[in-house]
Protein backbone atom coordinates (compact mmCIF):
# COMPACT_ATOMS: atom_id res chain seq x y z
CA UNK A 1 0.00 0.00 0.00
CA UNK A 2 1.59 3.62 -1.10
CA UNK A 3 1.07 5.91 1.79
CA UNK A 4 -0.18 9.39 0.89
CA UNK A 5 2.47 12.37 0.43
CA UNK A 6 2.64 14.24 3.79
CA UNK A 7 2.84 18.56 3.24
CA UNK A 8 5.54 19.72 5.80
CA UNK A 9 6.55 23.17 4.47
CA UNK A 10 4.00 25.61 5.90
CA UNK A 11 6.13 28.33 5.78
CA UNK A 12 6.65 28.20 2.13
CA UNK A 13 3.07 28.39 1.20
CA UNK A 14 0.05 27.21 3.11
CA UNK A 15 -2.38 25.30 1.32
CA UNK A 16 -5.50 27.50 0.17
CA UNK A 17 -8.39 27.69 2.96
CA UNK A 18 -12.24 26.52 1.51
CA UNK A 19 -13.03 29.48 2.80
CA UNK A 20 -10.56 31.93 0.46
CA UNK A 21 -11.40 29.06 -2.32
CA UNK A 22 -15.15 30.57 -2.38
CA UNK A 23 -14.85 33.88 -1.76
CA UNK A 24 -12.26 33.74 -5.37
CA UNK A 25 -14.80 31.66 -7.26
CA UNK A 26 -17.95 34.10 -6.52
CA UNK A 27 -15.26 36.94 -7.56
CA UNK A 28 -14.83 35.23 -10.92
CA UNK A 29 -18.08 36.79 -11.79
CA UNK A 30 -17.99 40.32 -10.23
CA UNK A 31 -17.35 42.07 -13.70
CA UNK A 32 -16.87 45.59 -12.83
CA UNK A 33 -13.74 47.25 -12.61
CA UNK A 34 -13.04 48.78 -8.80
CA UNK A 35 -12.48 52.39 -10.18
CA UNK A 36 -15.47 52.58 -12.70
CA UNK A 37 -18.61 54.48 -11.69
CA UNK A 38 -21.37 52.39 -13.07
CA UNK A 39 -23.00 49.86 -10.69
CA UNK A 40 -20.52 46.91 -11.84
CA UNK A 41 -17.84 49.16 -11.29
CA UNK A 42 -19.20 49.69 -7.69
CA UNK A 43 -19.48 46.23 -7.03
CA UNK A 44 -16.09 45.08 -7.63
CA UNK A 45 -15.20 48.17 -5.54
CA UNK A 46 -17.33 47.06 -2.24
CA UNK A 47 -15.53 43.28 -2.89
CA UNK A 48 -12.13 45.27 -2.44
CA UNK A 49 -13.30 47.19 0.50
CA UNK A 50 -14.75 44.64 1.86
CA UNK A 51 -11.81 42.24 1.74
CA UNK A 52 -9.61 45.38 3.27
CA UNK A 53 -11.81 45.78 6.12
CA UNK A 54 -11.03 41.77 6.72
CA UNK A 55 -7.87 41.87 6.64
CA UNK A 56 -7.28 45.12 8.60
CA UNK A 57 -9.61 43.39 11.49
CA UNK A 58 -8.08 40.15 11.15
CA UNK A 59 -4.66 41.92 11.62
CA UNK A 60 -5.31 44.70 14.69
CA UNK A 61 -4.79 47.81 12.25
CA UNK A 62 -8.24 49.65 12.91
CA UNK A 63 -7.27 53.08 12.38
CA UNK A 64 -4.33 52.39 9.84
CA UNK A 65 -4.08 51.65 5.71
CA UNK A 66 -3.90 48.75 4.24
CA UNK A 67 -2.55 49.10 0.47
CA UNK A 68 -3.09 45.78 -1.67
CA UNK A 69 0.05 44.49 -3.46
CA UNK A 70 1.41 41.84 -5.49
CA UNK A 71 2.74 39.80 -1.78
CA UNK A 72 5.01 40.77 0.76
CA UNK A 73 8.13 41.00 -1.34
CA UNK A 74 6.41 44.44 -3.17
CA UNK A 75 5.00 45.32 0.29
CA UNK A 76 8.66 45.78 1.02
CA UNK A 77 9.95 47.57 -1.86
CA UNK A 78 7.34 49.74 -1.27
CA UNK A 79 7.97 50.75 2.58
CA UNK A 80 11.81 50.21 2.14
CA UNK A 81 12.84 51.97 -0.73
CA UNK A 82 15.46 54.78 -0.76
CA UNK A 83 14.64 54.57 3.34
CA UNK A 84 18.52 53.99 4.28
CA UNK A 85 17.13 51.36 6.85
CA UNK A 86 19.26 49.56 9.08
CA UNK A 87 18.50 45.66 9.19
CA UNK A 88 19.74 42.17 9.97
CA UNK A 89 21.34 39.25 8.08
CA UNK A 90 18.42 37.39 9.17
CA UNK A 91 15.68 39.16 6.96
CA UNK A 92 14.00 37.75 4.54
CA UNK A 93 15.85 38.56 1.04
CA UNK A 94 12.45 40.38 0.05
CA UNK A 95 14.09 42.66 2.72
CA UNK A 96 17.58 42.65 2.68
CA UNK A 97 17.44 43.93 -0.97
CA UNK A 98 16.51 47.33 0.34
CA UNK A 99 18.29 47.71 4.00
CA UNK A 100 21.49 47.17 5.29
CA UNK A 101 22.90 44.02 7.71
CA UNK A 102 24.41 45.85 10.17
CA UNK A 103 22.09 45.15 13.19
CA UNK A 104 23.56 42.38 15.15
CA UNK A 105 22.42 39.33 15.78
CA UNK A 106 22.99 36.65 18.85
CA UNK A 107 23.60 32.44 19.15
CA UNK A 108 19.26 32.46 19.97
CA UNK A 109 18.63 34.14 16.35
CA UNK A 110 17.68 37.39 18.21
CA UNK A 111 18.51 40.96 17.03
CA UNK A 112 19.27 44.15 18.78
CA UNK A 113 18.45 47.29 17.59
CA UNK A 114 19.52 50.44 18.46
CA UNK A 115 17.74 52.98 16.46
CA UNK A 116 14.29 51.47 16.21
CA UNK A 117 12.64 54.69 13.71
CA UNK A 118 15.62 53.55 11.43
CA UNK A 119 15.35 49.73 11.22
CA UNK A 120 13.76 46.73 9.66
CA UNK A 121 12.97 43.45 12.49
CA UNK A 122 10.82 40.62 11.06
CA UNK A 123 8.24 39.79 13.64
CA UNK A 124 9.42 35.73 12.98
CA UNK A 125 11.69 34.36 10.87
CA UNK A 126 10.70 32.33 7.89
CA UNK A 127 13.61 29.52 8.35
CA UNK A 128 14.35 28.79 12.10
CA UNK A 129 10.73 30.65 13.51
CA UNK A 130 12.76 32.47 16.28
CA UNK A 131 9.74 35.60 17.28
CA UNK A 132 11.35 39.03 17.80
CA UNK A 133 10.59 41.30 20.71
CA UNK A 134 9.66 44.64 18.63
CA UNK A 135 10.68 47.74 19.81
CA UNK A 136 8.45 51.09 20.03
CA UNK A 137 8.66 53.51 16.84
CA UNK A 138 9.93 50.60 14.57
CA UNK A 139 10.45 51.60 10.78
CA UNK A 140 8.85 48.48 9.33
CA UNK A 141 8.35 45.13 10.23
CA UNK A 142 7.93 41.82 8.10
CA UNK A 143 5.17 39.89 9.84
CA UNK A 144 4.35 37.80 7.06
CA UNK A 145 5.33 34.45 8.80
CA UNK A 146 3.84 35.70 12.08
CA UNK A 147 0.51 36.60 10.92
CA UNK A 148 -2.28 33.98 11.57
CA UNK A 149 0.28 31.36 13.96
CA UNK A 150 0.68 33.93 16.75
CA UNK A 151 -1.51 36.90 18.29
CA UNK A 152 -0.71 39.93 15.88
CA UNK A 153 -2.27 43.41 16.35
CA UNK A 154 -0.53 46.33 14.22
CA UNK A 155 -2.47 48.86 16.47
CA UNK A 156 0.36 47.27 19.18
CA UNK A 157 3.04 46.45 17.31
CA UNK A 158 4.55 49.43 17.47
CA UNK A 159 5.63 49.56 14.02
CA UNK A 160 4.73 52.33 11.58
CA UNK A 161 4.56 49.79 8.80
CA UNK A 162 4.17 45.92 8.16
CA UNK A 163 4.67 43.20 5.58
CA UNK A 164 1.72 40.66 5.15
CA UNK A 165 1.09 37.82 2.56
CA UNK A 166 -2.19 35.95 1.85
CA UNK A 167 -0.08 32.26 0.87
CA UNK A 168 0.86 32.11 4.46
CA UNK A 169 -1.91 32.06 6.31
CA UNK A 170 -4.10 29.96 3.66
CA UNK A 171 -5.18 32.52 1.01
CA UNK A 172 -4.14 32.55 -2.87
CA UNK A 173 -0.39 33.37 -4.28
CA UNK A 174 0.18 36.49 -5.80
CA UNK A 175 -1.50 39.00 -3.05
CA UNK A 176 -0.22 40.62 -0.10
CA UNK A 177 -0.53 44.07 1.50
CA UNK A 178 1.22 47.10 2.83
CA UNK A 179 -0.01 47.94 6.43
CA UNK A 180 0.26 51.49 6.94
CA UNK A 181 0.04 53.70 10.10
CA UNK A 182 -2.12 56.72 9.53
CA UNK A 183 -0.18 59.68 8.42
CA UNK A 184 3.02 57.95 7.39
CA UNK A 185 4.98 59.47 4.41
CA UNK A 186 5.84 56.51 1.64
CA UNK A 187 6.66 57.07 -2.01
CA UNK A 188 4.34 54.80 -4.87
CA UNK A 189 7.04 52.92 -6.81
CA UNK A 190 3.65 51.87 -9.41
CA UNK A 191 2.65 55.26 -10.56
CA UNK A 192 -0.28 55.31 -13.18
CA UNK A 193 -3.92 55.63 -11.83
CA UNK A 194 -4.39 56.40 -8.12
CA UNK A 195 -5.83 52.71 -6.94
CA UNK A 196 -5.25 52.21 -3.47
CA UNK A 197 -5.21 55.75 -2.18
CA UNK A 198 -2.60 56.93 -5.16
CA UNK A 199 0.04 54.71 -3.66
CA UNK A 200 -0.20 51.16 -5.67
CA UNK A 201 -1.06 51.90 -8.78
CA UNK A 202 -2.79 48.96 -11.02
CA UNK A 203 -6.41 47.40 -11.39
CA UNK A 204 -6.64 45.87 -8.27
CA UNK A 205 -6.51 41.50 -8.28
CA UNK A 206 -10.05 41.31 -6.91
CA UNK A 207 -10.12 37.65 -7.25
CA UNK A 208 -6.60 37.27 -5.13
CA UNK A 209 -7.87 40.72 -2.62
CA UNK A 210 -11.41 38.67 -1.77
CA UNK A 211 -9.33 35.31 -1.14
CA UNK A 212 -7.22 37.42 0.93
CA UNK A 213 -9.74 39.01 3.01
CA UNK A 214 -11.82 35.52 3.84
CA UNK A 215 -8.32 34.25 4.42
CA UNK A 216 -7.41 36.17 7.27
CA UNK A 217 -10.85 36.13 8.66
CA UNK A 218 -10.53 32.36 8.92
CA UNK A 219 -7.20 32.52 10.00
CA UNK A 220 -7.97 34.58 13.35
CA UNK A 221 -10.83 32.44 14.19
CA UNK A 222 -8.59 29.45 13.91
CA UNK A 223 -5.98 31.27 15.99
CA UNK A 224 -8.40 32.04 18.35
CA UNK A 225 -9.52 28.13 18.88
CA UNK A 226 -5.91 27.26 20.25
CA UNK A 227 -5.40 25.01 17.35
CA UNK A 228 -1.53 26.37 17.02
CA UNK A 229 -0.79 25.26 20.89
CA UNK A 230 -1.63 21.52 19.27
CA UNK A 231 0.42 22.45 16.53
CA UNK A 232 3.02 23.74 19.10
CA UNK A 233 3.22 20.09 20.73
CA UNK A 234 3.89 18.09 17.70
CA UNK A 235 6.23 20.24 16.51
CA UNK A 236 7.99 18.75 20.31
CA UNK A 237 7.26 15.80 19.58
CA UNK A 238 9.28 15.97 16.63
CA UNK A 239 12.28 17.34 17.97
CA UNK A 240 12.17 14.85 20.90
CA UNK A 241 11.84 11.42 18.87
CA UNK A 242 15.08 12.96 16.87
CA UNK A 243 16.41 14.10 19.52
CA UNK A 244 16.22 10.35 21.90
CA UNK A 245 18.32 9.10 19.04
CA UNK A 246 21.63 10.59 20.34
CA UNK A 247 22.89 11.46 17.18
CA UNK A 248 24.44 15.29 16.51
CA UNK A 249 21.20 16.94 15.32
CA UNK A 250 21.15 20.45 16.61
CA UNK A 251 17.49 22.60 16.72
CA UNK A 252 18.10 26.36 16.10
CA UNK A 253 16.45 28.82 18.23
CA UNK A 254 15.32 26.04 20.50
CA UNK A 255 16.00 28.11 23.64
CA UNK A 256 14.26 31.42 22.06
CA UNK A 257 10.95 32.23 21.29
CA UNK A 258 9.84 30.59 18.40
CA UNK A 259 6.64 30.25 15.96
CA UNK A 260 4.81 27.14 17.22
CA UNK A 261 5.24 25.12 13.94
CA UNK A 262 8.73 25.50 13.04
CA UNK A 263 11.79 23.51 13.48
CA UNK A 264 15.43 24.20 12.35
CA UNK A 265 17.38 20.82 12.07
CA UNK A 266 20.84 21.00 12.00
CA UNK A 267 23.21 17.97 11.43
CA UNK A 268 26.70 18.98 10.46
CA UNK A 269 28.32 17.30 7.32
CA UNK A 270 25.19 16.17 5.92
CA UNK A 271 23.78 18.74 3.41
CA UNK A 272 20.19 19.87 3.96
CA UNK A 273 19.65 19.74 -0.04
CA UNK A 274 20.36 16.35 0.42
CA UNK A 275 17.82 15.51 2.97
CA UNK A 276 15.39 17.31 1.14
CA UNK A 277 15.71 15.32 -1.89
CA UNK A 278 15.82 11.89 0.06
CA UNK A 279 12.98 13.14 2.06
CA UNK A 280 11.23 14.24 -0.94
CA UNK A 281 11.67 10.43 -2.71
CA UNK A 282 10.29 9.07 0.76
CA UNK A 283 6.96 10.72 0.45
CA UNK A 284 8.06 14.10 2.98
CA UNK A 285 8.27 17.67 1.79
CA UNK A 286 10.10 19.93 3.50
CA UNK A 287 12.86 22.77 2.72
CA UNK A 288 16.11 23.72 2.95
CA UNK A 289 15.55 27.34 3.89
CA UNK A 290 13.53 29.89 2.44
CA UNK A 291 11.36 29.10 -0.10
CA UNK A 292 12.58 32.01 -2.24
CA UNK A 293 16.10 30.90 -2.08
CA UNK A 294 16.26 27.68 -1.33
CA UNK A 295 16.49 26.70 -5.42
CA UNK A 296 20.01 28.02 -4.63
CA UNK A 297 23.07 25.68 -3.70
CA UNK A 298 24.55 27.94 -0.87
CA UNK A 299 25.03 28.00 3.21
CA UNK A 300 22.20 29.96 5.06
CA UNK A 301 22.62 33.54 5.80
CA UNK A 302 20.45 33.46 8.63
CA UNK A 303 22.35 30.65 10.04
CA UNK A 304 25.78 32.23 9.52
CA UNK A 305 24.36 35.18 11.13
CA UNK A 306 23.72 33.44 13.89
CA UNK A 307 27.36 31.91 14.43
CA UNK A 308 27.36 28.66 12.75
CA UNK A 309 30.19 27.82 10.60
CA UNK A 310 29.30 27.62 6.36
CA UNK A 311 29.27 23.65 7.01
CA UNK A 312 26.66 23.50 9.32
CA UNK A 313 24.61 26.25 7.80
CA UNK A 314 24.69 24.25 4.32
CA UNK A 315 23.14 21.33 6.39
CA UNK A 316 19.95 22.89 7.75
CA UNK A 317 16.37 21.78 6.75
CA UNK A 318 13.13 23.58 7.92
CA UNK A 319 10.03 21.45 8.68
CA UNK A 320 6.90 23.53 9.51
CA UNK A 321 3.74 21.94 10.41
CA UNK A 322 0.12 23.49 9.55
CA UNK A 323 -3.30 22.91 11.39
CA UNK A 324 -3.89 19.74 9.76
CA UNK A 325 -0.48 18.10 10.49
CA UNK A 326 -1.54 15.02 12.36
CA UNK A 327 1.18 13.18 15.41
CA UNK A 328 0.90 9.99 13.05
CA UNK A 329 2.28 12.25 10.06
CA UNK A 330 4.88 13.94 12.39
CA UNK A 331 5.91 10.12 13.65
CA UNK A 332 5.78 8.84 10.31
CA UNK A 333 8.45 11.40 9.69
CA UNK A 334 10.55 11.29 12.33
CA UNK A 335 11.19 7.41 11.60
CA UNK A 336 11.84 7.77 8.05
CA UNK A 337 14.52 11.19 8.56
CA UNK A 338 16.40 8.81 11.44
CA UNK A 339 16.86 5.84 8.79
CA UNK A 340 18.30 8.23 6.36
CA UNK A 341 20.05 9.45 9.27
CA UNK A 342 21.87 6.33 10.23
CA UNK A 343 22.75 5.42 6.48
CA UNK A 344 24.12 8.88 6.11
CA UNK A 345 26.21 8.17 9.94
CA UNK A 346 27.50 4.66 8.21
CA UNK A 347 28.73 6.14 4.93
CA UNK A 348 30.85 8.66 6.49
CA UNK A 349 32.13 6.93 9.21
Amino acid sequence: MTLMRVYLDHNATAPLRPEARAAMIAAMDVVGNPSSVHAEGRAAKALVERARAQVASAFGADGADVIFTSGATEAAALACAGRGLLGAAIEHDAVGAWVSDDLPVDAGGLVQVADPARSVLQMANSETGVVQALPEGLAVTDATQAFGKLPVAFNWCGAQMALISAHKLGGPKGIGALVVRRGTEIAAQLRGGGQEMGRRAGTENIIGIAGFGAAAEAAVRELASGVWDDVAKLRNILENSLEAAGNKTIFVGKDSPRLPNTSCIVTPGWKGETQVMQMDLAGFAISAGSACSSGKVRASRVLRAMGFDEGAAASAIRVSLGTQTTEEQVLRFAEAWLAKEKKHRARAA
